[in-house]
């Protein structure tokens, strides 16, 4: 059950937790920072739903996770945090939804809103944080209102007008080896954070949710990134550019869930790891 949100979070630990100790003003500079050592410290994975645990987005219940216990989540769990750091920093911010578009195929029918985003106003300007997306996960904010080619740690973004059934939105797009590949589309209207808990339970819950049948990990260091689909490993370098990408087989994805992703790997998770070496990669 949902209860109202408590905006309160310890920053010491979770500058602990991701590893930074510079300044906590309200400043671009901050926000910049804080968004290149969230995804390096904190991976993004689903494995709860695969263990039939679900998901809980209340904020003490994420923080145990995140923060305490030293595991990953999704977007709602990450932004969730993230939303709540910066707000106690003094940073206006507010919840934004996306219909994510990444990886399918052209002319494939939409998709219903269900990414969580943030939109961080500063000195009258709106920058889009998403520290939730999986292996193209934002190492630094974006201008959400630009339409310039934006330059991040992790290679190059534009945002773009689009229109879905007559509504405008802001496609964010990735520079992929010179080609411009989307990742999702931002609705412009602020979500309150109990409204998330309805997309949430979908996510974890609904057969149609890839989270549900299919594992997805990532985590993006300074120099590289790390992505998990299913078994299919790929590690990237900042540029995008692939270095290595191979199927591994149930005791290498421990591995490298432990010691690449640095994931608290369990004796439970076993079953679940072997099922995914199982299921192969997703077409």
């Amino acid at each position: 059950m949902f209860d109202a949100p408590a905006l309160t979070v310890d920053l010491d630990a979770y500058f602990r937790r991701i590893g930074y100790d510079g300044p906590r003003a309200p400043t671009l500079a901050t926000l910049r920072a804080i968004t290149l050592k969230h995804p390096d410290a904190i991976p993004f994975e689903n494995l709860d739903v695969l263990l039939g645990r679900g998901i809980s987005i209340v904020p003490a219940d994420i923080d145990a996770k995140l923060i305490g216990a030293g595991r990953g989540g999704y977007c709602y769990e990450q932004n969730g945090l993230l939303k709540r750091v910066l707000t106690a920093l003094g940073f206006q911010v507010e919840g934004l939804m996306a219909r994510v578009q990444w990886m399918q195929a052209e002319g494939a029918p939409a998709r219903p809103r269900s990414h969580m985003v943030l939109g961080v106003s500063i000195d009258g300007e709106t920058w889009l944080a998403d520290s939730g997306f999986g292996g193209c996960v934002l190492t630094g904010p974006l201008r959400l209102f630009s339409g310039d080619v934006q330059d991040t740690p992790h290679g190059a973004f534009r945002i773009v007008d689009v229109e879905h059934g007559g509504v405008a939105e802001r496609q964010v797009q990735a520079n992929l080896s010179g080609k411009w590949a989307p990742l999702y589309q931002v609705a412009k209207g602020a979500w309150a954070d109990i409204d998330y808990e309805q997309v949430n339970f979908y996510t974890y819950t609904h057969p149609s949710s890839h989270f549900t049948w299919s594992m997805t990990v990532g985590r993006s260091t300074p120099t590289a990134r790390y992505a998990l689909k299913n078994n299919r490993f790929t590690h990237r370098d900042v540029t995008g550019a692939v270095v290595e990408q191979r199927d591994l087989s149930a005791d290498e994805l421990e591995a490298t869930l432990r010691d690449v992703i640095g994931l608290p790997v369990a004796p439970d998770w076993t079953p679940v790891l072997e099922k995914v070496v199982a299921w192969g990669t997703p077409a």
